[in-house]
């Protein structure tokens, strides 16, 4: 007796040693992974700020020379090739309104499409075919840029010119911002019906119960409850697209053209930021010179477009957002 007695303190004596090293393993482990995650997020921000730090110190050879007014309100651009007079141009709105005018065509295509879709996923579609479209929807997105733009190059844009209607069939030119737009939008569509989609899913089912029982039908509860409680995740969608296609660079530098034109019509071609971004980063301008730093100064410009729709966004989620 006093033998097993013996043994079972003995046993719990090493239970207790066995049990006092997993936790302080597992005190060891959720150190490490605490600092890694840390360092992650230290190296992202470290990586912004490295970012911002590159495009203000090369931007700054460029605004010496190039009034911040002249590059900003300028309606012509021609930093390469010089005018009849001899000159070159650095005002940037030409490609400014060609970054807009493809993204708001972009962002006309996929808002209500993609909202049109997130709807019938959340509210409509069976479980079964959720779990078949959804995964299609996403696979769109992972087709790459220069596919999409060879698309709308060699398809929409004649698809578009055999329509017997002006001014699709005289006018439209090869290059042009319309069917950049029209393949941007088709582009975008997952990120906004995925986005949306998670958003109204996350939605409690009691509002639509309480909806139900007041007699409302399937088509007011989706628009009358649903998306109302879900404002927040389905703007943040939004906003994230049209930032998506303001940052598109294949797709609109294959289809839309390289034309700095300052105009809002669709059927011409025009460049957008990205666009001469590519065309002047292809190794052809000497470093260091005025022309190579248009790059970075057209590249700060785009991120402050970017970083002010994201700062929008967070607006928008945090001024709409319901709490359950």
């Amino acid at each position: 007796m006093a033998r097993d007695g013996i043994a079972r303190r003995t046993n719990r004596a090493d239970a207790a040693m066995q049990l006092s090293r997993n936790r302080k393993r597992g005190a060891l482990q959720g150190r490490l992974v605490h600092w890694l995650f840390f360092a992650c997020a230290v190296m992202s921000i470290v990586t912004t700020f490295g970012i911002v730090a590159s495009l203000l110190s090369q931007s700054l050879g460029f605004f010496r020379e190039i009034p911040l007014w002249d590059f900003l309100f300028g309606t012509t651009w021609s930093p390469i090739l010089r005018d009849a007079e001899g000159n070159r141009h650095y005002g940037v709105l030409p490609l400014v309104s060609g970054t807009v005018l493809v993204a708001a065509l972009a962002a006309a295509v996929a808002v209500p499409a993609g909202l049109a879709i997130a709807i019938y996923l959340a509210e409509y579609a069976p479980d079964k075919i959720r779990r078949t479209i959804k995964p299609i929807l996403e696979v769109l997105a992972g087709i790459p840029t220069v596919v999409y733009g060879y698309f709308a190059l060699t398809f929409v844009t004649p698809m578009l010119q055999r329509i017997p209607l002006r001014p699709f069939q005289e006018d439209l030119l090869v290059f042009n911002a319309l069917s950049a737009g029209l393949v941007m939008g088709l582009m975008i569509i997952p990120m906004v019906s995925s986005l949306s989609e998670d958003a109204m899913v996350a939605v409690p089912r009691s509002l639509r119960s309480a909806a139900y029982a007041l007699g409302a039908t399937r088509l007011e509860v989706s628009l009358r409850i649903v998306v109302p409680a879900a404002l927040s995740g389905i703007v943040a969608s939004f906003i994230l697209a049209f930032s998506r296609a303001i940052g598109e660079t294949m797709l609109v530098t294959l289809a839309a053209g390289a034309t700095p034109r300052l105009t809002f019509n669709p059927i011409e071609s025009i460049q957008a930021m990205t666009a001469f971004i590519v065309q002047l980063a292809l190794g052809e301008t000497p470093r260091g010179t005025l022309e190579y730093n248009t790059i970075f100064a057209v590249g700060l410009l785009l991120f402050a477009f970017t970083l002010g729709m994201n700062v929008l966004g967070q607006f928008l989620v945090r001024r709409f957002r319901e709490e359950y």
